[in-house]
């Protein structure tokens, strides 16, 4: 039986290249756009600008950080050179690859933060746009049982509003995450509370209009070929339609171009459905 086909990690894989040769780096978080016109050639200074902001909750001294969700690793290697040590969580081997590559002091554990086995004990459990993958019910219990006394967790992430109804009322919307209503539930009957907080959403909001502007330069781009091969070589676009049928069905191809054409994807509906908030939480005893 033929291999299937891993689209998920061909689709990092490319983003990644893109990102790299965009920026030189390979961040997979938003930017922070304060100050900052919302262009291709500032997403690395908006990036590093979103890096300096999370980097000013940490708290004091040399820490043991549990870096969940790590990424592609260049957050973790940013605390190793700022003398921290590091260990990353993360699910993916094409990203658990990269965290090698990038961060090679840290210790790299391939898999879910659910699945770690791993005990500790940290200073910090890092969730950089990460915690919305973990269930409200594992998320900060497990934190608390691989924390040394005093430690702390720090949350940079989505939470969805109260207006936000799920996606058959609205769609597909940008952003995403645990609702921000569930989430201060979960907070209240954990082990630890609120040191500071700060929403920053009107800050990372551009990143999702520079997004939906590569998407809408790609859309213009397969369409006006798509167009001129009908217009010219009508039985080529047919076979090319019929050869895409392959792989893409019929709802998923319209989807596609919905994504690659359309606009209601931007900031202003992200500000709608999103609270984007850094989060740092410490043990209440």
């Amino acid at each position: 039986m033929a291999e299937k086909i891993d689209s998920r990690a061909v689709g990092l894989d490319v983003g990644l290249a893109f990102i790299r040769w965009l920026t030189g780096a390979e961040n997979l978080h938003y930017g922070f756009w304060t100050g900052l016109d919302v262009t291709a050639g500032n997403l690395k200074a908006a990036q590093e600008a979103y890096t300096a902001k999370l980097f000013g909750y940490l708290p004091e001294g040399r820490l043991r950080i549990l870096d969940i969700g790590g990424g592609a690793g260049e957050t973790a290697r940013k605390l190793i050179d700022l003398g921290h040590e590091v260990q990353i969580v993360v699910p993916s081997a094409f990203l658990a690859q990269r965290c090698r590559k990038n961060a090679p002091g840290a210790v790299v554990h391939e898999c879910t933060f659910e699945d770690f086995t791993g005990t500790g004990p940290f200073d910090l459990c890092l969730f950089s746009e990460s915690f919305q993958y973990i269930p409200l019910a594992e998320s900060l219990p497990k934190c608390a049982a691989l924390l040394a006394p005093g430690g702390q967790v720090l949350v940079a992430d989505c939470f969805r509003t109260e207006a936000y109804k799920g996606r058959q009322a609205h769609g597909p919307q940008p952003g995403g995450g645990h609702p921000l209503a569930a989430f201060r539930k979960a907070l209240n009957r954990s082990a630890f509370r609120v040191a500071a907080e700060e929403d920053i959403t009107d800050a990372v909001a551009p990143s999702i209009d520079l997004e939906q502007q590569l998407f809408n330069v790609i859309g213009h781009a397969v369409t006006r070929v798509s167009d001129e091969i009908r217009a010219k070589k009508p039985a080529a676009h047919w076979t090319l339609g019929r050869f895409i049928g392959l792989f893409l069905s019929k709802k998923r191809r319209a989807n596609l171009m919905r994504r690659l054409t359309g606009t209601d994807r931007n900031a202003q509906a992200f500000r709608r459905f999103n609270r984007y908030l850094i989060l740092r939480l410490e043990q209440t005893a």
